[in-house]
């Protein structure tokens, strides 16, 4: 019975929530260093505030948070991606992300939808039918009712995207 203890089991839930929120983290970071970055690492600007508002939510060090404001001012390439998309049966996909590299981001994307029978769309193909609130957040102005099997691979589609590191959010018009 060797490696039956309590600690093997202890180490690997340890390892497995924290690989999560590590994954969580990593994308907070870069939403706060790019928004230190635009507001010159003002925390009272409302779209840094916001980012720390995220990051607290998910219960990210301090540290962690001044330490990514500090880093910002240093040098950051780090840019904000929109990506508009349909998904299986016509459904409007916004993709929000931050990337060092655009055209990478884009093609794994890009082949992300296509393995999953989505195509990626021409800006405003899609964003006229959200708007944006004051979280920066895309809600659907009108959402369509899809099958079950459509409704599946959708929800497939958003789980890989949101594995990617470089995406943020992703926000469809699903009833």
């Amino acid at each position: 019975m060797a490696g039956h203890n309590k600690w093997s089991k202890i180490k690997h839930k340890k390892a497995a929530t924290d690989a999560q929120k590590s994954k969580i983290f990593g994308k907070l970071v870069r939403l706060i260093q790019v928004e230190a970055k635009k507001s010159g690492g003002n925390v009272d600007s409302p779209g840094l505030k916001l980012a720390i508002e995220k990051a607290n939510k998910a219960n990210m060090p301090k540290d962690n948070i001044e330490r990514a404001i500090k880093k910002a001012s240093e040098s950051n390439d780090q840019q904000e991606v929109l990506f508009e998309a349909y998904g299986p049966g016509g459904v409007g996909i916004i993709i929000t992300g931050l990337t060092d590299n655009n055209n990478r981001t884009n093609q794994e994307v890009k082949y992300i939808l296509s393995k999953n029978g989505g195509n990626l769309g021409s800006p405003g193909s899609v964003s006229w039918n959200f708007t944006q609130n004051k979280e920066r957040e895309w809600v659907p102005n009108t959402t369509i009712e899809i099958e079950e099997s459509d409704f599946e691979t959708l929800e497939r589609i958003v789980e890989l995207l949101e594995e990617q590191e470089d995406v943020q959010d992703v926000y469809v018009n699903v009833s």
